[in-house]
């Protein structure tokens, strides 16, 4: 038995100056507004909408835990609601970097995801019924999710 994965949109997410709340007992936590932007792939493609947010905790051993809640809108205006959850870490170099809001290069550290997709849409109903995986790119001012399904 094997999987393969199937890329199903990029999308990038405009991000605001996060809000620090602060040393909160487990670690630093972040609240990273989600402004807007735009995802493409084959057969979808669209707008992100405002008003989401990614959860950040960033943990006493450099971890950050990221959990972005926001609606995706398809051109032909089909919402679609994402809840995605995953892990940054690399040298703290670079992760103290990425948090300063710099730029750094591609690949030298690891962000990945589980999104889950939600719509009301049979068109689109195949993203309530599949597993997916997210691999990101922070810069300063926004966030590249490539999105893959697995198969």
């Amino acid at each position: 038995m094997s999987m393969n994965l199937k890329h199903i949109f990029t999308a990038n997410i405009h991000v605001d100056d996060p809000i620090e709340v602060g040393d909160v007992g487990t670690g630093i936590r972040r609240v990273i507004p989600i402004t807007g932007g735009t995802f493409s792939g084959p057969g979808i493609k669209g707008i992100v909408l405002p008003g989401g947010a990614d959860y950040q905790m960033i943990r006493y051993d450099g971890m950050t835990e990221a959990l972005a809640h926001y609606t995706i809108q398809t051109e032909e205006g089909v919402p679609i609601y994402v809840v995605n959850k995953g892990y940054r870490h690399g040298p703290k170099e670079i992760i103290d970097r990425i948090i300063q809001g710099e730029e750094v290069p591609i690949g030298s550290y690891y962000f990945k995801t589980a999104p889950l997709f939600e719509t009301g849409s049979e068109e689109y109903a195949f993203l309530n019924r599949n597993i997916f995986v997210g691999e990101g790119i922070r810069r300063p001012s926004d966030v590249q999710m490539k999105f893959y399904q697995v198969l």
